[in-house]
């Protein structure tokens, strides 16, 4: 078979280097950031640099306005956004530290349970012939990974989240020299989240792998298998994160828009709007905190799952740690992709005018994308042997190393189409959105109609994406070619969550504008940024969703291969009430958390008309609203609500696996892949139409658009509430989705060694 051209050294070597040289990128850009100051004192302008097609001279100084209580605003205004979301941050995870806790006991309890706590040697999974580790060293490691994943997640929504709140102002102060460069801080801002998140997902998984090795040795069967605890410990904290920073957002924004824009016909982000804060601290907990945790749960169990079918491979078996790193080599490969490809969009290329915004962002999708498949070649002709065999249910399949090239590589390709696929139907420059805004000539109910039609027709490009994805990879490589394909969709993870972070600090940084009462030409300007941000944010979710069917599957594949099923047979009543069932949960999931946001969303309307009605001055501007209060009804509502579907989530497998057993949870999780998909891709399209829709009309960039203005028109009012609607299905349930069939998926497979010993304990009673 040969072997790999790049040694086990060298391997070792490049995998933490990429990941410190990411993370160097990482605090460089962070730096550049720091430099614009959120004080009075400003260099002369001589001495600054005119890129991005404009001088230092601010619009202030062309106005006549007082620059120095700008300055000072701004930095008033950015304090309460970052306090608000960092004090939201840690009630949050010290609720969710509770259950993870909890979680983690459970873990130990159910897998120590499996040889009744014993320490003695067991005969291999796969190979009888060999004795590995005890299942109480399984248990204890799987345990400690659950928990080292959890952290890292923590870790990387938070640190996201100060980025972002530190980053808003400056790029408000920015956008007074020009639009060029207010994107270079919002930009540079996102690529500190995206380097960051990538490269401490890979560095703290490399490690945790080279210590858990120490005491695993060569039994690489059971440590991949304890390796899986970590993406469970992900995408549990990320499930948490997306759906409470949902709630607590798009309570706050619906109950900003329907009283401020709706019913007393102020602009979005007016500091009269006593929710307006809440709002805008909703951004940062929800889009980036939120997503920031999502994606490190995709990459986590992605790398997972391709590692546990690798280590029961020929990669495995011969110990070939180059082939068996293949996933972390890949990763590390994006980063340096990423990195050279950021320096396109902040050194390269210069954006002088707001129409250059949009294929700025766009352009760093194509360029990653080509330059990964260049990468994607050369890592899989140095690190693979030139034939190899991959474990396909029992068998092993035999695999050129070119082949799984192609596996990774159409799933790099088959992200970037459902990437331009939800651009298409989300953005406002594009016949599908102009379609919606022009339904709200007839009032709310139209543009209802329109737009939940354009969500359902939005899933048909990105499902046959997906199912030729799964097609190819699955009849070149099996499962693995599944997992390494949905890895290669998240080879790019830095500069997808650079252009995804970009969004809400742009929206934040035009809220800070609006309260701290600049010119309209700043608001211009930074309300340009955000609408581009609107569009690259739906690209984001996009790839969020299609990366989570991939992996949702190499997952179930290992999963059914762990649990020794021979077959799931649909014809089975086992296998079909757990597949009927399964459809359902995201439905009843999306239930609860559209119900959640509704009623926390009734409750700030109420605090916001009660403080209209009952501040004096409020209206005229001449009174100061109680932000605080909105903030907290926000908080409250989201930790009170944020558990329930949490538990639905993170219990029905254990429920499932342990009275119906692992062919019911097999199709279960089949169920919930399919179903789950479709609702996600069809509810986050839905909402990105309905707030472009809005947007567009007030733009009014276009004589169509014009003819449906301006703001405060019956067909602007009827774009707001589509808005609204549309808030919970794109910032709460639909992102959410992806999390759940993942998080399944992987839990099922960390726990199946007690399903298979021990499950089915209703069948076994009757």
């Amino acid at each position: 078979m040969g072997a790999a051209i790049l040694s086990d050294l060298f391997t070792e070597i490049l995998i933490p280097l990429s990941a410190v040289v990411g993370i160097a990128f990482a605090l460089v850009q962070w730096v550049l950031v720091s430099a614009v100051k959120l004080s009075p004192e400003r260099t002369p302008a001589a001495a600054s640099s005119k890129k991005n097609g404009y001088g230092d001279y601010l619009i202030e100084e062309e106005e006549g306005l007082n620059d120095h209580n700008v300055v000072l605003k701004c930095a008033e205004i950015q304090s309460a956004i970052s306090e608000g979301a960092t004090s939201f941050l840690f009630t949050e995870y010290q609720y969710v530290g509770i259950f993870m806790a909890l979680f983690a006991v459970l873990i130990f309890l159910f897998l120590g349970s499996v040889e009744g706590f014993s320490t003695k040697s067991q005969p291999c999974t796969y190979s009888k012939d060999k004795y590995c580790k005890p299942a109480l060293a399984n248990a204890v490691f799987s345990t400690v990974s659950f928990i080292l994943g959890a952290i890292t997640s923590v870790v990387s929504g938070f640190l996201g989240m100060k980025i972002a709140t530190y980053a808003n102002a400056r790029t408000t102060l920015e956008a007074r020299k020009g639009v060029g460069k207010a994107f270079i801080v919002a930009f540079r801002s996102g690529a500190v989240m995206g380097f960051l998140l990538a490269s401490n997902g890979l560095l703290v998984l490399y490690i945790v792998i080279n210590l858990f090795k120490l005491y695993y040795g060569d039994d690489w069967e059971g440590l991949f298998e304890a390796i899986t605890g970590y993406g469970l410990g992900g995408s549990s904290m990320a499930l948490f994160g997306r759906v409470g920073g949902g709630i607590y957002t798009k309570a706050a924004d619906v109950g900003a828009d329907l009283v401020g824009k709706v019913e007393r016909n102020i602009p979005e982000d007016d500091p009269r709007n006593p929710a307006v804060i809440a709002d805008n601290v909703g951004d940062n907990v929800g889009d980036i905190a939120g997503m920031g945790s999502d994606l490190f749960g995709s990459y986590a169990e992605s790398s997972c799952a391709a590692l546990v079918v690798a280590s029961i491979s020929s990669f495995g078996i011969n110990h070939d740690l180059t082939a068996m790193c293949y996933p972390l080599l890949i990763s590390s490969m994006g980063i340096i992709v990423c990195l050279i490809t950021t320096l396109f969009a902040t050194d390269f290329f210069e954006i002088k005018a707001v129409k250059e915004i949009e294929p700025a962002l766009k352009k760093q999708l194509i360029i990653s994308t080509a330059l990964m498949t260049i990468g994607i070649g050369i890592v899989s002709w140095i690190a693979l042997p030139s034939s190899f065999t991959i474990f396909n249910f029992g068998e092993q399949k035999l695999v050129k190393n070119w082949e799984l090239f192609f596996c990774v590589a159409i799933g790099l390709w088959a992200g970037l189409v459902i990437g331009f696929v939800t651009e298409y139907y989300t953005s406002n420059a594009y016949s599908p959105v102009q379609d919606v805004a022009d339904s709200c000539r007839t009032g709310a109910a139209t543009n209802v109609i329109f737009g939940l039609a354009l969500g359902y027709k939005s899933v048909i490009i990105p499902i046959f994406a997906i199912a030729l994805s799964i097609y190819v990879s699955f009849s070149i490589a099996a499962m693995y070619g599944i997992a390494v394909a949905a890895l290669g969709m998240l080879s790019t993870i830095a500069t997808g969550l650079a252009i995804d972070a970009y969004g809400p600090i742009s929206d934040n940084a035009g809220g800070i504008a609006e309260m701290a009462g600049m010119s309209h030409r700043v608001r211009e300007r930074t309300d340009a940024l955000d609408a581009a941000g609107n569009t690259t944010a739906a690209i984001g979710k996009g790839f969020a969703i299609g990366s989570a069917a991939l992996v949702s599957l190499a997952l179930f594949g290992a999963f059914v291969s762990r649990a020794a099923i021979s077959m799931v047979d649909v014809l089975t009543p086992k296998v079909f009430i757990g597949l009927i069932v399964g459809a359902m949960l995201p439905y009843w999931f999306s239930a609860m958390t559209m119900k959640s946001v509704g009623r926390a969303a009734l409750e700030m309307v109420e605090e916001v008309r009660r403080q209209f009605n009952s501040i004096p001055g409020l209206m005229e501007g001449t009174a100061r609203p109680d932000y605080a209060t909105c903030v907290k009804i926000s908080t409250n509502a989201s930790i009170k609500e944020m558990i329930p579907p949490g538990a639905l989530v993170m219990f029905t497998p254990l429920i499932v696996g342990t009275l119906f057993g692992v062919e019911t949870l097999a199709g279960v999780l089949a169920g919930a892949l399919v179903s789950g998909v479709q609702i996600a891709i069809s509810a986050s399209n839905t909402g990105g139409a309905w707030d472009n829709a809005k947007k567009y009309i007030e733009a009014g960039a276009s004589e169509h658009a014009r003819t449906l203005g301006p703001k405060g028109s019956d067909a602007h009012k009827a774009a707001v509430i589509g808005d609204t609607i549309g808030d919970p299905l794109k910032d709460t349930s639909g992102p959410s989705l992806n999390i759940l069939i993942k998080l399944m998926a992987v839990e099922s497979l960390v726990f199946a060694p007690f399903f298979a010993a021990h499950g089915g304990l209703l069948f076994k009673l009757f």
